[in-house]
């Protein structure tokens, strides 16, 4: 609890930043991006960035449809990241399209990733003690995975990732382009839990701990894989 409370001050600091500099100055940085000990260096290239978003929204997407078969339904919003990531990075085979029910219809580009970037971004997220794995929280998907944006959704980017921080417990969503895409962390037999809405709608909500802009204290930012940072 701690180590999570510190980490959150952290950020906020950092957000802070940003009133009174640029992005590029949110933390130390070696060219131009930011440093983390523990983050895995492993890049995609512009294209294969581009692709990976794409491949990543086609899942979600699907996902929010309630997909094509239960191991598709995620139990919490870092599942959600974690698990369109590992699918969006994959080979997306004939036997893959069929099984999941993108067969015959209009898809991304592969990343055509080498075996050395295969091994070092699926399931290889950084957890906090340094280890990598298919699992991590979402503190520690964000705090060893990502990189600051911003706190400002002119920033956003698909697929980037936006920390909420409730108090006891800290809450992600994706951007789509258009959309946030999260999970509520409650699954039953008539909901998968995940959920979609446009940011106007978002930026006006009723409970404002939920609003993504500056001027909310829960809203800790905008964070981008760092896989999607360029080399």
């Amino acid at each position: 609890m701690q180590h999570r409370r510190h980490f959150i001050g952290q950020l906020a600091m950092v957000f802070l930043a940003v009133k009174t500099s640029n992005a590029n100055a949110l933390m130390p940085t070696e060219n131009g991006l930011s440093k983390n000990s523990l983050a895995n260096n492993a890049r995609l290239t512009v294209a294969q960035a581009l692709a990976f978003r794409q491949w990543l929204q086609l899942i979600v997407q699907q996902q929010l449809n309630r997909g094509p078969t239960p191991r598709w339904q995620q139990r919490d919003c870092a599942g959600l990241v974690r698990f369109a990531s590992a699918e969006a990075l994959r080979v997306h085979d004939i036997a893959w399209l069929k099984a999941n029910g993108f067969l015959g219809k209009k898809l991304p580009p592969e990343l055509d990733l080498s075996a050395q970037q295969l091994a070092e971004l699926r399931h290889a997220w950084v957890r906090a003690d340094g280890t990598q794995g298919a699992f991590v929280s979402a503190l520690e998907l964000v705090q060893n995975n990502t990189q600051p944006v911003g706190r400002d959704m002119a920033q956003a980017q698909v697929g980037d990732v936006l920390l909420f921080d409730q108090g006891q417990a800290q809450h992600l969503m994706i951007w789509m382009g258009q959309y946030m895409a999260y999970h509520t962390g409650t699954v039953t037999t008539a909901d998968n839990g995940l959920r979609a809405y446009p940011l106007s709608k978002l930026m006006s909500w009723q409970d404002t701990r939920w609003q993504p802009h500056a001027n909310n204290p829960n809203f800790v930012g905008i964070f981008r894989l760092y896989f999607l940072s360029s080399i």
